[in-house]
């Protein structure tokens, strides 16, 4: 890193979702409102699952690997904005800045791969009902949850080291609440093109889970289709539909937000960002449980016995 780069000293300034106080105040009350839900909500996912032996099987083992993602990806941007907020400061130093920027490259990567293997999950279950056991075991769940979280950390290492060698000797202020690849390239003085190649590789990448989920409901629904029983179909469809609103609601946002040229972004594209950083983790846990019979028997019962003791 070169002499004139004085981020290390200064670090960066947070400019927030719209840089004008009265709206600032608005999202800082509903991100107030929104980490409680979602951290209590997918906590509620893990412990149901946890404590009833009715739900261990490979797709409510991914549930709750899903659900524990959720927190960690909202927990590396939301507390940080909340307590800017109370008092009064935009900052964050640099290595924080490349903290936040690499857990939120880790945690998106992870989260879309876990959401293609629950995809595949459901696909063989459907197509392949009489081997789902043996194709589905305990040591290939444990495997395809490893290697989610080994390719979101691979993923994220390479941006986060390369943005580190950047120099940053002009302006300071990233037009976001948090820390991004996009808004921190905007700012510097370096030559980023191989950077931008990188972050545009980085995007294809992220774009594999989507295939993924793509080709896994292709054979869902191609299996679907032929089976007589309209009850079958209803059936198959019900436990599909919970993934699939999921699904629409991440990688919409997501598409929105980066599939597209760099000179692009603003501040106002920041407000995008609150959909899939606050409002999808803490939706996951109500369209999971509430389409689910097994999901809402199990948090009764952990109700029930939290009531009890």
């Amino acid at each position: 890193m070169r002499g004139d780069n004085q981020s290390f000293a200064l670090g960066f300034i947070l400019l927030g979702l719209t840089g004008q106080q009265q709206q600032e105040d608005f999202f800082f009350i509903l991100f107030l409102f929104i980490y409680p839900i979602t951290l209590i909500g997918n906590l509620l996912i893990i412990l149901a699952i946890r404590s009833d032996i009715h739900l261990h099987n490979p797709m409510y083992f991914f549930l709750a690997n899903l659900s524990f993602v959720d927190i960690l990806f909202s927990s590396v941007t939301i507390p940080k904005m909340l307590a800017n907020h109370v008092l009064g400061s935009k900052a964050i130093s640099f290595g924080g800045c490349l903290t936040q920027m690499y857990f939120m490259i880790d945690m998106s990567n992870t989260d879309s791969y876990i959401l293609a293997v629950m995809a595949y999950d459901r696909a063989v279950a459907i197509s392949r009902p009489l081997r789902y056991t043996t194709i589905m075991s305990p040591r290939t769940c444990v495997l395809l949850v490893v290697g989610s979280w080994v390719v979101g950390n691979a993923n994220a290492l390479p941006h986060t080291l390369l943005t580190a060698s950047l120099s940053f000797c002009g302006n300071q202020e990233v037009a976001n609440f948090y820390c991004d690849t996009a808004s921190l390239l905007k700012l510097s003085c370096s030559d980023i093109h191989f950077n931008v190649k990188m972050m545009y590789l980085g995007v294809g990448i992220f774009s594999v889970p989507l295939l993924c989920i793509i080709i896994s409901y292709i054979r869902v629904f191609s299996t679907v289709l032929r089976v007589p029983s309209t009850k079958g179909v209803l059936k198959a469809f019900s436990t599909c539909g919970s993934h699939l609103t999921v699904v629409s609601l991440y990688y919409g946002t997501v598409m929105g937000m980066y599939f597209r040229p760099l000179t692009s972004y603003s501040l106002k594209d920041a407000v995008i960002t609150v959909m899939y950083i606050a409002v999808t983790p803490m939706l996951n846990p109500f369209i999971y449980s509430l389409r689910n019979r097994d999901m809402k028997a199990a948090l009764g019962k952990l109700f029930s016995k939290r009531l009890s003791s």
